[in-house]
């Protein structure tokens, strides 16, 4: 018996799509100057929900839309060698990551065998104020220019509407919870 591919649907589909594939020449630059830091979700399409194409933006994505220190080595390059000039975080309403803590995810992952104590997933309590901390992070980290625009919103995966919690012209001590 041959064993089967796990990825045999995705890579035939991928040998369709590449029958008519064309080039366009585009640049790997942010068309926009856009860098949209996003959850992993699968129900969230970042250049449709912002009216932007291929080629408009840097998309970075993560369990719980979360800056992490990959996060921001990413925004480092994204930014000096990606023509990023902006920063959108988004998170997003019924996250996994607001409805479970470390602990939780923990027993859930050593019941199947796997002891993963030594990760912290960076499980979201509060929403609102992790996506506070969150753009302060970006905003505070310096190796980005401090002038550059960082706001953070929440996105809503039931109407498709974005809340802005964090605006780009805030202040850290302008910030709610600062």
């Amino acid at each position: 018996m041959c064993p089967v591919d796990p990825f045999a649907d995705v890579l035939t589909a991928n040998a369709e799509y590449a029958k008519t594939f064309v080039d366009d020449g585009r640049p790997g630059v942010a068309g926009v100057g856009l860098a949209v830091i996003t959850c992993m979700d699968s129900r969230i399409s970042p250049l449709e929900m912002l009216g932007l194409g291929k080629g408009d933006a840097k998309i970075l994505r993560n369990a719980g839309a979360r800056v992490t220190d990959d996060t921001l080595r990413t925004l480092v390059l994204a930014h000096y060698l990606l023509g990023v000039q902006r920063v959108l975080l988004l998170a997003h309403t019924d996250c996994g990551m607001t409805k479970n803590t470390d602990t939780d995810v923990h027993a859930k992952v050593l019941a199947q065998g796997v002891d993963s104590r030594s990760i912290d997933f960076r499980t979201i309590a509060d929403q609102r104020a992790t996506l506070v901390h969150d753009v302060q992070r970006i905003r505070s980290w310096p190796f980005l220019p401090p002038a550059m625009p960082v706001a953070g919103g929440i996105y809503d995966v039931r109407t498709g509407a974005i809340e802005m919690v964090v605006a780009a012209d805030a202040t850290a001590e302008a910030l709610p919870g600062a």
